[in-house]
């Protein structure tokens, strides 16, 4: 997402003294129908109304109005898994979402789906009986069944869209390669783009079953946004943080919606597993909102004939295509913004 780039960037300072953060955030917004968006593992929220969004952080002295104008405010508080907002914090708000909205609309530009491993790099295998016959099964060769197979669905669903692969055939790529593919993206004024990478899983315990979604750790701090000359570091820093924080919490929203798809297709022929954080090489390298999908344990007998079967292959793709189709229908009706309540 290059939003900072194509709109002018305007700093306001507000100087309170002796202000006290003493009202509850959900309370008051409440009362004058805003909605708050909360995202407990980054420490990061939304308020919404009216077709405008307000960024803030915990503890943080500014917030960013409409992803372009950054305002200094009295720092909300978090206090007991609480949020506590000065009098004239509200007050600003509330000013602010009676502007008429002059924004652009936001959308998702382009969806680049990564099929894991390839090549001389088969990533998780084992073998296994059926029928009196040895059969192999291959993390490459699930991960494209799979990616092709979502590939179709968005191609069909989203002709406007750039839909792209890392990989369409059995080649090898570093994973350098897959995350600058996405990174290279040229995407027109107000657009995102979205990373998913699929992969298989494998584990010594046997036993060891279900599926899963990854996102970036909210702890990994990467720059996301590129070097402008027009913007002094200072800017540049409290940008780049507030884009990074921005795209975690996409990345949280895209990895629920992918489970509760998954979950919606094939029911209870496998375990969910959740939804986690670590830093991965492809979702951290990806600047953009980025998840990585684990379909299930090729080391598992009864889980690895299910990957064998390409009914089961297709639920696990309508999945993933019904929850990045969520996010996308999401994000484009609210402007460009995403939250999780």
């Amino acid at each position: 997402m290059k939003r900072f780039f194509f709109i002018a960037i305007f700093i306001s300072i507000v100087f309170s003294l002796n202000a006290q953060t003493n009202l509850n955030l959900l309370s008051e917004a409440e009362k004058d129908g805003i909605t708050v968006y909360w995202d407990s593992l980054s420490g990061t929220g939304v308020l919404e109304k009216s077709g405008h969004q307000i960024s803030f952080k915990a503890d943080d002295p500014f917030v960013l109005q409409d992803y372009k104008k950054i305002v200094f405010v009295d720092a909300p508080i978090l206090k007991n898994g609480t949020l506590y907002v000065s009098r004239k914090f509200i007050t600003d708000a509330n000013a602010f979402f009676k502007q008429e909205f002059s924004g652009s609309e936001y959308k998702v530009g382009a969806i680049v789906i990564d099929a894991g491993h390839g090549g001389q790099d088969p990533g998780a295998y084992d073998t296994y009986t059926v029928n009196g016959k040895k059969i192999t099964i291959k993390e490459k060769e699930v991960t494209l069944k799979v990616s092709k197979m979502i590939y179709n669905r968005l191609k069909q669903a989203y002709p406007d869209k750039k839909i792209l692969m890392t990989r369409d055939k059995d080649i090898f790529l570093e994973l350098e390669e897959r995350t600058e593919i996405a990174n290279s993206i040229k995407l027109k004024d107000h657009e995102a783009i979205l990373f998913v990478s699929i992969h298989a899983n494998a584990n010594p315990d046997k036993k060891a079953s279900g599926y899963e979604v990854w996102y970036l750790s909210p702890d990994y701090r990467r720059n996301v946004l590129e070097k402008n000359s027009k913007i002094d570091n200072s800017v540049y820093n409290i940008l780049n943080s507030m884009t990074e924080e921005e795209y975690t919490t996409e990345s949280i929203l895209i990895a629920k919606f992918i489970m509760d798809g998954i979950q919606a297709q094939i029911g209870n022929k496998s375990i969910q597993r959740g939804i986690k954080a670590y830093d991965w090489f492809v979702v951290r390298n990806a600047k953009m909102p980025s998840v990585l999908v684990e379909l299930g344990f090729i080391t598992n007998q009864n889980e690895a004939m299910n990957l064998l079967d390409d009914d089961y292959l297709q639920k696990l793709s309508l999945g993933i295509y019904n929850g990045l189709s969520a996010f996308v229908t999401h994000f484009e009706r609210s402007h460009g913004f995403t939250g999780a309540k």
